[in-house]
């Protein structure tokens, strides 16, 4: 008779709504921390769907630049390239390609007549930032930030296709030929199939140290040349 009697009530409210949860005009304090909109839960998603992707790059970018070196089918161009590229999102700095690429004079190489000479595929970071040295200290602050300047480069020139792997790219410095003293060249050269390539960047002294992000290696069909400036301290 009781399991009757509590059946029948049971009945009773699900029939009234008697189980439905108590309608909130206003979300006690304990529980705001978990509460969210739907624009932020969108926002969220959306951010983790682009971490899985750019770990999906990632992974297929490892994967190219971990190539053999003796593999006869190694990367192309173009998958370096991307490879490159995918690896550099999300990094602070901006691209700089063809508009910083210095013209240089025609020249004739030795093996012209034996490969066809042919410019090498690059891409290039300019790393940018806030100095907030005694100056800008004095002048600004973060709601108010000084101007961003230019702190260094990565430079990533492909040579996929060079006759002679033993022997690593070179770069040099040579002065700007308009007589820019604020800009200097950076040229570099390989070997064949390839033409040396050259760009304008800030005539700054290097940090030539591997703790300030200096690197200068040739890995993988890949010239690597990270570097930043040094940071001189304010003295009124």
């Amino acid at each position: 008779m009781l399991r009757s009697l509590v059946g029948s009530e049971m009945c009773i409210r699900d029939r009234s709504g008697g189980w439905s949860p108590d309608l909130l005009s206003k979300i006690p304090e304990d529980d705001e921390e978990f509460v969210m909109t739907e624009a932020d839960d969108m926002m969220e998603i959306a951010q983790l769907r682009n971490q899985v992707h750019m770990k999906e790059a990632a992974t297929v970018s490892n994967e190219v630049l971990a190539a053999p070196a003796h593999s006869k089918l190694g990367p192309t161009e173009e998958q370096l390239y991307r490879a490159v590229a995918d690896a550099s999102q999300g990094d602070d700095g901006a691209n700089f390609d063809t508009k910083d690429e210095v013209q240089l004079e025609p020249k004739t190489y030795t093996w012209h007549e034996k490969y066809q000479p042919r410019k090498p595929r690059y891409f290039n970071r300019v790393h940018t930032g806030f100095e907030w040295n005694k100056y800008n200290q004095t002048h600004y602050d973060h709601d108010n930030p000084p101007p961003k300047v230019v702190q260094g480069y990565k430079i990533n020139v492909f040579y996929p296709d060079l006759i002679d792997k033993t022997v690593a790219p070179e770069f040099f410095i040579t002065k700007d030929p308009d007589g820019n003293k604020e800009v200097c060249v950076l040229r570099i050269s390989a070997g064949p199939p390839y033409e040396d390539v050259a760009f304008k960047i800030l005539n700054r002294e290097w940090e030539y140290s591997h703790r300030h992000g200096y690197k200068c290696s040739f890995e993988r069909g890949i010239f690597h040349l990270c570097f930043n400036f040094k940071k001189h301290r304010y003295r009124r």
